[in-house]
C-alpha cells in the first residue's frame, strides 16, 4: 500500500482509527464498571479471568493473525475481528453468572486480537518506519481517547442503568467501522503459495494456555508447589520444546525464530513484555482502590482515572511527534519508563487517607509515562526487520505485551491475595473481642465484612448497616475500617510491585541499540547484518535528509 497518495492513505487510517476506537471504547469501559458487575453476578475469586481471559485469547490470535495477515492481507481479518467482537460484546451482555462472563470476554479477545494486530501492521505498510512514530501515537491517543470516555461512561451506567449496557452500548459503532473498513481499507494481493503452520500454532498455543493457567492459578487456587502447578510448568516446556523444533523444520513458520537473532527485536520484545506485566497488572486493580478503599463510586472513579487517560494521549501524540522529527527514540523510552516507574511508586504510596487529588496526580504521572515510552517499542520492532516480516514482527510486539499482562494480572492477583489474608489475620488478632454474644442473624450480616467483594457494592453496605441494631453500629464501623485498612495494604503490595518490574525495563533499555528510522517502504529494499538488524540503504539516507528539511521548514 506503500505506492497510495497521502490522500488515500489517511482515508486509509481513518478507517483503522474507527475499528481500533471500537475495540479499544469495549476494553476499557469494563474496568470501572466490572467492580459492581461482580458484586452482582458474584465470583469474586474469578475476577482477575475476566481481565486475563481477554488477554489471553487476544495474545494468542494476535500473534497467529499476524502471520496470516502476511499472507492474505490485513483487510479480511480486520473485519473478521470487528464482526466477532461485535457478537462477543453482545453475548458478554447477556451473561448471567461470571463463567459466562468470563467465557464471552474470551471471545471478544478473539476478535481483539485481530483488530490490534492488523491495525499496527498496517501503519508500518503505508508509512515508512521514519513517519510511523507519528502514526503511533495517533493510535495511541485514539486508545487514550476511548479511555477518557469508556471508565466514565462504564461507571455511569453501572451506577444509572442496567449493568449490561455497557457491552452493549457501542454495538452501533462496531457496524460503523465494519462499514469503514469495508469500503475504504483497500484489497491487497494474496500470497496463496505459502503454506500455513498449523501444528506450529497448536504448539503456540498448547505453550502459553498451560503456563498462564499455572500463574493464574499458583498460590491462590494451588499452591505454588503443587503438583498440578509443576505439572503444568512441565507441560509448557515440552510443549515449547516441540515448538522449537517445529518452527525449525517448516517452511513457513508462524513465528520466525531468526527474528531473536536481531537483538533490536529481541530487547524490545523483553521490554514489551516487562511494561506488560508492570503496568496492566497493576492498574487493572485501580478502580479496585478507588471504589473498595477510597469509598467512591463507579461513577466518581471515572472521573479519577480520566486525567491519567488525557495524560497519556498528550503524552503518546508528544512521543510520536519527537520520534518523526528527530528519527531518535532510546533517550525518549528511557524518560518514558523513568516516569512510569515513578508514577508507580506514587500509587503504591496510597493509602486510607490518600484523597482524590493526590490520586488523580500520581494517575497523571502514570498516564503522561506509559504515553511517552510504550508505543516506542512497536515502532523498534517494525523498524528491525525486513518489510516482508511486518506483519509477524508488529504482531510479536502486540502479543508479548498482551502475555506480559496476563502474566502480570496473575501474579498481581496472589501478591493481592496474600497480603489481604495476612493483613485480615494480623488486624483480627489485634482487635478487642467485642464480638461474643451477637446474635447469629446479626453475625451473619457481619460476616459479610470479611469478604472485600462487599466494598464494591455500596448499596449492600448500606443495606447492611441499616438492617442492623443501634447497639451494632460501632462494631460494624470497625469491621469496615479493617477491610479497608486490609484491602489498601494489599494493592500497596501490587502497585509497588507493579513498579520494581516495569524498572527492570528500564535496565532493559541500556541493551537496546538505536539504529536509523528509516525512510523507505519498499519490500526488500534493507540487508541484514550480521546482528540481524535492517541497515538503511543510500535511498533511504536520501529520503532522511528530504523528510529533515520538510520538518525543519515546518518549525
Amino acid at each position: 500500500m506503500e505506492h497510495l497518495d497521502s490522500k488515500r492513505k489517511i482515508t486509509i487510517m481513518i478507517a483503522i482509527m474507527a475499528a481500533m476506537l471500537f475495540a479499544s471504547l469495549n476494553q476499557t469501559i469494563v474496568g470501572t464498571a466490572l467492580p459492581k458487575i461482580i458484586s452482582i453476578l458474584g465470583g469474586m475469586e474469578y475476577y482477575s479471568w475476566v481481565f486475563t481471559v481477554y488477554m489471553l485469547t487476544s495474545g494468542i490470535t494476535t500473534i497467529l493473525v499476524g502471520k496470516l495477515s502476511d499472507i492474505y492481507g490485513r483487510k479480511p481479518f480486520l473485519l473478521l475481528g470487528i464482526a466477532v467482537f461485535i457478537a462477543g460484546s453482545f453475548l458478554t451482555g447477556t451473561s448471567t453468572n461470571i463463567i459466562q462472563l468470563i467465557v464471552y470476554r474470551g471471545i471478544q479477545g478473539i476478535g481483539g486480537g485481530m483488530i490490534m494486530s492488523c491495525s499496527f501492521t498496517a501503519i508500518g505498510d503505508l508509512f515508512a518506519p521514519r513517519e510511523r512514530g507519528r502514526w503511533q501515537g495517533l493510535m495511541s491517543a485514539s486508545f487514550g481517547l476511548a479511555s477518557v470516555f469508556g471508565p466514565t461512561l462504564g461507571g455511569y451506567i453501572v451506577d444509572h442503568m442496567e449493568w449490561h449496557w455497557v457491552f452493549w452500548v457501542f454495538l452501533p459503532f462496531g457496524i460503523v467501522a465494519l462499514l469503514m473498513i469495508w469500503f475504504m481499507f483497500p484489497k491487497a494481493a494474496s500470497k496463496p503459495g505459502e503454506s500455513v503452520d498449523y501444528f506450529g500454532s497448536l504448539f503456540l498455543t498448547l505453550t502459553i494456555v498451560p503456563m498462564l493457567l499455572a500463574f493464574t492459578w499458583a498460590g491462590s487456587k494451588y499452591a505454588w508447589g503443587s503438583g498440578v502447578i509443576l505439572s503444568m510448568f512441565a507441560f509448557t516446556i515440552v510443549a515449547l520444546i516441540l515448538f522449537i523444533v517445529i518452527e525449525n523444520r517448516v517452511k513457513n513458520p508462524v513465528l520466525p525464530l531468526f527474528l531473536f537473532k536481531n537483538s533490536i527485536f529481541t530487547i524490545s520484545n523483553i521490554i514489551g513484555f516487562t511494561i506488560g506485566a508492570g503496568m496492566f497488572g497493576a492498574i487493572m486493580y485501580m478502580p479496585y482502590f478507588i471504589q473498595g478503599v477510597m469509598g467512591t463510586s463507579a461513577t466518581n472513579s471515572g472521573y479519577v482515572t480520566m486525567p491519567m487517560t488525557l495524560s497519556l494521549v498528550a503524552g503518546s501524540t508528544v512521543s510520536g511527534q519527537i520520534v518523526s522529527r528527530t528519527g531518535k527514540y532510546k533517550m525518549l523510552a528511557f524518560i518514558g519508563l523513568a516516569v512510569l516507574t515513578a508514577g508507580m511508586l506514587l500509587l503504591s504510596t496510597m493509602g486510607r487517607e490518600t484523597t482524590t487529588l493526590h490520586a488523580i496526580l500520581y494517575m497523571i504521572v502514570v498516564g503522561v509515562g506509559i504515553g511517552l515510552g510504550m508505543p516506542i517499542f512497536t515502532l523498534t520492532v517494525q523498524n528491525a526487520v525486513d518489510q516482508k516480516y511486518l506483519g509477524v514482527a508488529s504482531a510479536s510486539s502486540q502479543f508479548v505485551r498482551s502475555l506480559g499482562g496476563t502474566v502480570g494480572v496473575a501474579v498481581m492477583s496472589t501478591v493481592m491475595t496474600h497480603r489481604m489474608a495476612g493483613k485480615m489475620a494480623e488486624l483480627s488478632a489485634g482487635a478487642p473481642a467485642n464480638t461474643t454474644n451477637i446474635p447469629a442473624d446479626v453475625g451473619q450480616k457481619l460476616a459479610a465484612l470479611q469478604n472485600p467483594q462487599v466494598l464494591l457494592d455500596s448499596e449492600k453496605l448500606s443495606a447492611i448497616r441499616n438492617s442492623l441494631p443501634a447497639q451494632y453500629q460501632t462494631i460494624f464501623t470497625g469491621l469496615l475500617d479493617r477491610l479497608r485498612e486490609a484491602l489498601s495494604y494489599s494493592l500497596s503490595g501490587v502497585f509497588l510491585t507493579g513498579a520494581i518490574v516495569v524498572a527492570a525495563a528500564i535496565v532493559l533499555t541500556f541493551f537496546l541499540k538505536e539504529i536509523p528510522l528509516r525512510s523507505g517502504v519498499k519490500p526488500n529494499q534493507p540487508s541484514e547484518d550480521e546482528d540481524g538488524y535492517a541497515e538503511p540503504n543510500e535511498e533511504d539516507e536520501a529520503a532522511d535528509v528530504r523528510l529533515d528539511r520538510r520538518e525543519r521548514a515546518r518549525t
